[in-house]
């Protein structure tokens, strides 16, 4: 069978790669390029060394107009609107895995995949495909995955989801790779330099550093905050305002431009709301009389048990609106980014986009 292998440059997909071929797969190594800067310019570099290394055909395809529409400019107009969204869970399903599959269809490769740690499984009673999470909690990037569509899934493998991070690098060293110590990537790609709002300023060619009221939830006002896109739900550090107690942010309100803070306890919740719901082991249906699962609501959380349930359609009935019930009051819960649901198995049941 032959298979395109996405290409990052890194260890782990560069192993990935390794691993197909010592299972008889016949591979195509391909790397997207979606934004350029100096750092892109040596991540294809190196993938394209890897293919060497391997001795595997190597293609670049240029999706920079879709990365900049589906990705950039969405990232961009969520962080204005006082969202915070996570790029690569857009990316994934509406760019990365499109050029794979793209690249698959004109080279002739049936399948595609990546060195992601996670790992795919197809239900038995139901014949659909879900994303599972890797055998190692420490590097499972599950929670990134679950937009894939059913399509996406079932072309899809994920060949270093049952392995560690230093079995990883123990292979990738064992067979000479060059990225065997090539360190893990810890930023969005697209802004290495963390300065979120100069990028936003850059792309959509407006003022980001417009000062507004920080005000407490009875809407006194406490002081002056250096613009909305500098904040996130639960940010602590870096409010430049001194109240004489622990104060976090609670909420963004890009309307009035105003950034209202709380004490450590008005950041919790036992409930929240979103849209824009994927299924994977679950269809909507199911979501109509209430679904027990495990939530995640940002990459790094570890879940906390629910009850998932469709409330209706909003306003215009464009979209439905999902509300989750939680056992125990949850941290933060930040409007763009995910709420992933998994079963006892650690298997993804769906998921979608926090609105509040």
């Amino acid at each position: 069978m032959k298979v395109c292998i996405g290409l990052s440059g890194g260890v782990d997909s560069s192993v990935a790669a390794h691993l197909l071929l010592e299972k008889g797969y016949e591979l195509i190594g391909c790397t997207m390029r979606t934004f350029d800067t100096e750092r892109a310019d040596k991540e294809r570099e190196d993938a394209e060394a890897v293919a060497e290394s391997l001795g595997i055909p190597f293609y670049v395809v240029d999706y920079r107009e879709r990365f900049k529409k589906d990705v950039i400019e969405y990232f961009a107009y969520e962080y204005t609107h006082g969202r915070t969204p996570n790029p690569c869970i857009i990316c994934n399903r509406k760019v990365k895995w499109e050029a794979l599959m793209a690249c698959a269809a004109e080279h002739g490769a049936e399948m595609v995949a990546t060195g992601h740690y996670a790992r795919i499984e197809k239900d038995a009673a139901t014949g659909r495909y879900a994303v599972r999470k890797a055998v190692t909690a420490a590097k499972d990037q599950s929670y990134a995955l679950y937009n894939l569509k059913q399509e996406q899934l079932a072309a899809t493998i994920f060949p270093v989801g049952g392995f560690s991070k230093d079995e990883i690098r123990s292979t990738a060293e064992k067979i000479g790779l060059f990225t065997a110590d090539k360190p893990d990537s810890q930023e969005i790609c697209f802004i290495p330099d963390k300065d979120y709002a100069g990028f936003i300023s850059e792309q959509l060619k407006i003022k980001t550093d417009i000062p507004g009221n920080y005000v407490d939830e009875k809407g006194n006002i406490l002081g002056k905050h250096s613009g909305i896109v500098n904040y996130t739900i639960g940010q602590r550090k870096g409010l430049g305002i001194a109240l004489g107690k622990r104060t976090f942010v609670k909420e963004i309100r890009p309307l009035t431009n105003e950034v209202v803070l709380a004490d450590a306890d008005s950041v919790w919740t036992d409930r929240l709301s979103f849209t824009d719901f994927n299924g994977q082991l679950a269809d909507e249906s199911m979501l109509k009389e209430g679904l027990a699962a495990n939530v995640k609501i940002r990459y790094s959380d570890k879940g906390c048990e629910g009850l998932v349930k469709k409330r209706g359609d909003m306003p215009g009935g464009d979209k439905a609106i999902y509300d989750i019930s939680f056992k125990s009051p949850v941290r933060a819960v930040t409007p763009g980014q995910a709420a992933v649901l998994y079963d006892s198995e650690g298997r993804i049941l769906g998921g979608g986009i926090i609105c509040s």
